[in-house]
């Protein structure tokens, strides 16, 4: 049986995680904005549903993955201290996550509105 007011709790953490990842993290912020930015231009250009969900899921996997480098970052640094070269090389790997999945957003992003910009100049 769920139980509604644990349901809520948990709900609640998970946006006092996203929250604080916001505030404190200045790429997420900026991925944020991003984000705003590119949905607005998308609604002002009136792409259709297919290309609405693939910017969807790219915006969300960049998002995902800056979230997760941000939750791993903050157990390598409790586990061993920052000087250590295996943190080191964990946070890199992680960076590399977010970076690869923001270079496919780009990859879509430009598939996606590259057309509708032609459209626009002729």
């Amino acid at each position: 049986m769920i139980k509604i007011k644990r349901l809520f709790k948990s709900f609640s953490y998970a946006f006092n995680g996203l929250f604080k990842t916001i505030h404190e993290e200045q790429n997420l912020q900026i991925q944020t904005i991003v984000s705003a930015l590119v949905l607005l231009l998308a609604y002002f250009l009136k792409i259709n549903r297919i290309e609405w969900c693939l910017l969807c899921i790219v915006i969300s996997l960049v998002i995902l993955a800056e979230i997760i480098n941000s939750a791993a970052e903050r157990i390598a640094d409790v586990l061993k201290p920052r000087i250590n070269s295996y943190v080191k090389e964990i946070k890199d790997i992680m960076a590399a996550a977010v970076m690869v999945a923001s270079f496919l957003s780009i990859i879509v992003g430009v598939i996606i509105f590259f057309p509708y910009f032609l459209k626009f100049l002729n």
